[in-house]
């Protein structure tokens, strides 16, 4: 004889589990990322009511390019690599507000160009750039 009493089988709901696991992921996100120091160089951007720049003097910009082997130019102009700090330091006298633009070949060592980014920075310049040119697309 049965009972009247129909029997309830236990039953596991997955949806609610899974918007727990989703809730501890994303903590689990955010604590690991609020965990990390992003450290960088410090970059002043410039405003969007700046004023537009005057006429430069060709002697108020420097251009350093790097080039495989340690190979220096300054102004377009090959100098061996101890030859950059006094150039530098002698452009800087002449104008304190003298600008740098960095640049290197592709092959370059990364060493190098950090050598003269230290170079200029012990001879007190403060306004450096950076010439940047995009990597060429690769296809596959």
């Amino acid at each position: 004889m049965r009972s009247p009493i129909p029997k309830k089988h236990a039953r596991i709901e997955i949806i609610p589990l899974i918007d727990i696991m989703f809730f501890l992921l994303a903590s689990f996100m955010m604590v690991s990322l609020s965990q990390t120091h992003m450290k960088g160089i410090r970059v002043q951007l410039p405003s969007a009511t700046a004023v537009p720049p005057q006429q430069q003097n060709p002697n108020d910009t420097i251009s350093i390019r790097v080039a495989v082997g340690n190979v220096v130019y300054y102004n377009n102009q090959p100098i061996a690599p101890e030859e950059l700090k006094p150039r530098l330091f002698q452009a800087h006298e002449a104008n304190p507000n003298v600008k740098v633009s960095i640049s290197a070949e592709m092959l370059a060592p990364h060493g190098d160009v950090i050598a003269v980014l230290d170079t200029v920075r012990d001879v007190k310049i403060q306004k450096v750039g950076y010439q940047i040119r995009a990597a060429p697309a690769t296809t596959h």
